[in-house]
């Protein structure tokens, strides 16, 4: 097992045994416990993945959660969505409504529609808690081997992940993660429901199903980490099939197609950033000379192979592409974006800026727009303005790491050095680089003249770090030592209650 899994899964145990000290074998699964543990998994799945939260794609995947969201009806958590850099097929949905799709289960989507039925199906796992009840069952064991357990499941595949199911599986031979096939068939009636009320057609829920039965057969002894935690999709398919069967009104003639222009950009721009071995290009240039696709599907197609240039450093012929497209589809002020980005790459700062402004006025919710705008003032020179657009991307995605590095940059340039290293410190953190975060918080509290919010934040990071790293020993020890203490002062509150009424410090000065 690698060094860093290592750990991570060190480090997951931590947290469940900082946030879960006293847990009685038979206690409920609580929202609040619930909450929690989904916190500590999402910072250790930033430090055992590579997150693809660009503002592009953690805006699309978001709103497109927030669809669902909104006719579920959910309750308890504030839901977010993420895309995980790893070609394994899987998804996974995290305690307290963090859902995260692998890019290898994004690549064999075809549609929008099969992305929502995905989607919605993991949000009514949360929703009906069957994430909770089967936690609650693994603590009957223990939250550290359920912890790891989880962990496990969330790394999707290779012999990291395996080796540390089966050991869990092993000592603990009670705990089962898996959704049960009542389960399965809940989540799967949620998201029909909530796809009928959003107008789109659940039909897409069958060739996903279509989809994974396919890989089920290919892979054959080696089941893909979302097949093992959602089992039987042979079952499933039929109990799908038999929901459509029902519709009176043939489900063709009911929905209206869907636009998937945004689906199609956000998918070939996160394949571009894996690791092509020519497969991905060849796919593209095929798909751009097909005969029987749309037009749509075309110049997405050429989009992706932009995309692949780019990554590959061929920045002339991803402009070439882009500035094709953009004349093709000048309707879509996100390609502008894309090809300011080209421009950038290339050198050309002030055409580049050009494009960017183009497309913040045309779209003003774009926070990738509004984020490369500020990317290239700062090139340019002109902070204020940098810094202002800077603070508007990380008031709405505190999450997106790579703007705490950017206001670093600028700190820097601005002559603000403690300033500059809390950014970083951020950017570190989220990144998963913790000794480089630890450092640079250390860097930022040495300077006196930190304003005070900052400064208690870079406290407050710091101690989670120490608290993560401390280990499990010192971890109980601080809880119980920390127990020990409430225990004496409410013991002295108990005992000396007038004292404490109607003598007041004569120390204080007030006295």
């Amino acid at each position: 097992m690698k060094k860093s899994v290592r750990k991570i899964l060190a480090m997951i145990l931590i947290v469940s045994m900082l946030h879960f000290p006293g847990v009685p074998p038979a206690a409920a699964f609580t929202v609040g416990e619930e909450r929690e543990l989904g916190e500590a998994l999402l910072f250790q799945t930033r430090l055992a993945f590579t997150l693809l939260d660009d503002p592009d794609i953690s805006q699309y995947i978001n709103r497109l959660g927030g669809e669902v969201l909104q006719v579920a009806n959910a309750q308890y958590f504030d839901y977010h969505f993420f895309v995980i850099k790893n070609k394994e097929f899987n998804a996974f949905a995290a305690p307290s409504g963090l859902i995260f799709f692998h890019s290898g289960l994004l690549e064999t989507m075809g549609s929008e529609d099969e992305l929502l039925s995905v989607m919605a199906h993991e949000v009514g796992h949360v929703v009906s808690r069957h994430i909770a009840s089967r936690m609650e069952k693994g603590m009957k064991v223990g939250i550290g081997t359920l912890a790891l357990a989880i962990a496990g499941i969330a790394l999707g595949g290779g012999t990291a992940s395996q080796a540390l199911i089966s050991g869990s599986m092993a000592t603990n031979q009670a705990l089962n993660l898996h959704f049960s096939r009542q389960d399965e068939e809940e989540a799967d009636l949620l998201s029909y429901g909530w796809m009928k009320k959003l107008g789109r057609d659940p039909a897409a829920m069958e060739k996903m199903m279509q989809t994974m039965r396919r890989i089920t057969r290919y892979r054959m002894g080696q089941v893909p980490p979302y097949l093992l935690t959602h089992p039987d999709p042979e079952a499933r398919l039929g109990y799908i099939q038999s929901l459509l069967a029902i519709e009176k009104t043939p489900l063709n003639e009911k929905y209206k197609p869907v636009d998937n222009f945004a689906f199609l950009r956000f998918k070939y721009r996160v394949m571009s950033q894996l690791e092509d071995d020519g497969q991905f290009r060849n796919y593209l240039v095929t798909k751009m000379s097909d005969s029987h696709i749309t037009q749509l599907e075309r110049n997405m197609a050429k989009y992706g192979l932009s995309q692949v240039e780019r990554e590959a450093n061929n920045h002339e012929r991803s402009l070439v592409l882009l500035q094709e497209l953009v004349a093709a589809m000048p309707e879509r002020p996100i390609l502008l974006v894309d090809l300011g980005r080209q421009e950038m790459a290339l050198g050309n700062k002030a055409r580049a800026l050009e494009l960017f402004e183009k497309a913040s006025r045309l779209d003003a919710t774009d926070l990738w727009a509004v984020f490369q705008l500020a990317v290239a003032q700062v090139e340019l020179g002109r902070l204020k303005e940098a810094e202002a657009n800077f603070f508007t991307v990380a008031r709405e995605i505190p999450e997106f790491s790579k703007v705490y590095y950017e206001l670093g940059k600028l700190r820097n340039q601005q002559g603000l050095k403690g300033e500059s290293s809390y950014y970083l410190g951020k950017y570190y953190l989220y990144e998963g680089r913790i000794e480089l975060a630890r450092k640079n918080f250390r860097l930022a509290l040495k300077d006196r003249s930190l304003a005070q919010r900052i400064a208690e934040d870079a406290e407050a990071m710091l101690d989670t770090i120490y608290r993560l790293e401390e280990g499990p020993g010192s971890v109980r020890d601080r809880e119980e030592e920390k127990r020990k203490k409430e225990e004496e002062e409410a013991r002295k509150r108990r005992t000396f209650p007038i004292r404490q009424t109607m003598f007041p410090d004569t120390r204080d000065s007030r006295w």
